[in-house]
């Protein structure tokens, strides 16, 4: 076992208005299976390539131990190519037979590695990935968000492993992934950085009772410097108005005052004025206690949305129905019979390539909503309401190019309501004048996720929206749709999230 040293680290990237780190340091051990936890934009993936080396920073990362990053950059070239042929470049030493033993582990057929990468899926890409970063004997792994767009048979396979493993930080934002393959949790708050043993799930138990204390005494506290203030405010007016008694006084009321009675008001007023002083200062006391208490306070902001009402109960129905891609050979979908009832929320459900993506948007091309026609042809009934309004969140999101007021423009958004959205997703005012294209990916998923709740719509078409969301935003939108239970139609992998919103769920 051995340790990695981080002290007093300080990164920012140029150009930007505040640090990503400053001043930090902790240490962690390599035999650790660590979790590493934070908002988007706090810089989980940032932290990963200055262990790797990659930026230049102010500070020290000490330790003895190599680092291996995943995922692996693959090339254009080597896509086209077996993953036999280049996972030497890919990991410099990597034996073929390790890689083998670990796609065993994986349950994932050796065979994968002698088909062209690019014809591979999304899991069975991981899957090759993952095993040749596991190949190695000495390396500390850092594992960045290995589950996103796989489907829940390969995110299983990827769980069991990653358990049964050490040595590692993963990034990750599925609870239930967290929960079954960590020891630790690095968490990136706020204003600090904490080290935990457990879980995500005990961490986060640990996270209400702490902000819980941190907001009774934060109450306490307020409350005693409410009464101190009432109580300096009263002692200044005594002394205030006890001071003017010298100058002046009425013969008869006071027939019995003496030249010495000017002394004791006098002292009787100094006295009263120490007494201010000495409130002042319990009130500085209570000042400099209170702070920082509520400065890693996760404050998840209500979302609102406002689904419209359509004028039929059936938005949506199929009956034996069927796609094919012309020139294919075989189906993307058969056989598949459902309807759509207002307030209903359906998953589809199913591994990679069963159609889920390409039947969401089938129904958009039905609702007339689709750009283009997508060259399938359709057997069975397929239809959707007329008039049917949809808001989407669509999968990818590269096609999020330019500033945010140009975005808001071409889908004919208000700006400032939209700027509000995001903020309550937690969206720092700083990025809002950046260019899109240099959004982390969680980022620009609550740029279409805020653009998608703020569309007035009767359905709500969401392919994998919670790739790369962080964790508090997963649980603020579930609050959201729970409350508002708006019509959905929707794909999502995230188990929780999934058991939590359908209302019924379709196995494609």
């Amino acid at each position: 076992m051995a340790q990695i040293n981080v002290n007093q680290l300080t990164f920012y990237y140029e150009g930007s208005f505040e640090n990503i780190f400053e001043d930090v340091s902790f240490s962690i051990d390599t035999d650790w299976k660590l979790g590493l936890i934070g908002r988007n934009g706090k810089g989980k993936t940032t932290f990963l390539h200055l262990l790797l080396g990659k930026y230049a920073y102010q500070g020290t990362i000490s330790g003895s131990t190599p680092f291996d990053y995943f995922p692996y950059r693959i090339r254009e070239g080597q896509m086209q190519s077996c993953a036999t042929d280049f996972i030497q470049e890919l990991k410099a030493g990597c034996e073929e037979w390790r890689v083998i033993c670990e796609l065993n582990q994986l349950d994932a057929d050796a065979e994968i590695l002698y088909r062209p990468f690019h014809t591979l899926s999304p899991g069975e890409r991981t899957k090759i990935m993952l095993a040749v970063l596991f190949s190695g004997e000495q390396d500390f792994l850092l594992i960045d968000e290995p589950t996103n767009h796989l489907d829940q048979k390969a995110r299983e396979n990827v769980k069991n492993y990653l358990a049964s493993k050490k040595g590692f930080i993963l990034v990750s934002h599925d609870r239930d992934l967290l929960d079954a393959c960590i020891d630790h949790v690095l968490v990136l708050n706020r204003k600090s950085i904490e080290i935990q043993s457990g879980n995500f799930s005990s961490w986060w138990e640990n996270k209400q009772r702490k902000d819980q204390f941190s907001m009774a005494e934060n109450e306490k506290h307020l409350k005693e410097i409410k009464k101190l203030r009432q109580a300096a405010r009263r002692t200044s007016q005594w002394a205030d108005k006890n001071e003017q008694t010298k100058i002046g006084y009425d013969p008869i009321k006071e027939h019995d005052r003496s030249i010495s009675t000017r002394a004791f008001i006098g002292a009787k007023t100094k006295k009263m004025q120490s007494r201010v002083r000495q409130i002042e200062k319990r009130i500085d006391k209570e000042i400099e206690e209170k702070e920082g208490l509520l400065a890693d306070l996760e404050r998840t902001v209500d979302l609102k949305l406002m689904p419209l009402s359509h004028h039929k109960d059936t938005l949506v129905r199929a009956k034996d129905y069927g796609l094919t891609y012309e020139g294919a050979g075989h189906p993307v979908l058969t056989n598949l019979t459902f309807s759509l009832q207002q307030g209903e929320r359906i998953a589809f459900h199913g591994e990679n390539g069963c159609g889920k993506s390409t039947l969401l948007q089938m129904i958009l091309q039905k609702a007339g909503l689709r750009e283009g026609k997508m060259p399938l042809k359709e057997e069975g009934v397929c239809e959707a309401a007329s008039g049917l309004m949809i808001s989407q969140v669509p999968q990818d999101t590269s096609h999020l190019r330019g500033g945010l007021p140009d975005f808001c423009k071409k889908r004919k958004l208000d700006q400032s309501l939209f700027f509000s959205i995001l903020r309550q997703l937690d969206f720092e005012r700083t990025q809002f004048s950046k260019p899109m294209e240099e959004y982390s990916e969680g980022q620009k998923k609550k740029v279409l996720l805020a653009a998608s709740l703020l569309t007035p719509a009767h359905l709500y078409l969401w392919d994998e929206p919670l790739n790369y969301i962080d964790i508090f935003s997963r649980m603020q939108i579930e609050k959201l749709l729970l409350r508002y239970q708006p019509t959905m139609l929707f794909v999502e992998h995230d188990v929780r999230f999934r058991e939590k919103i359908a209302t019924r769920t379709i196995a494609l």
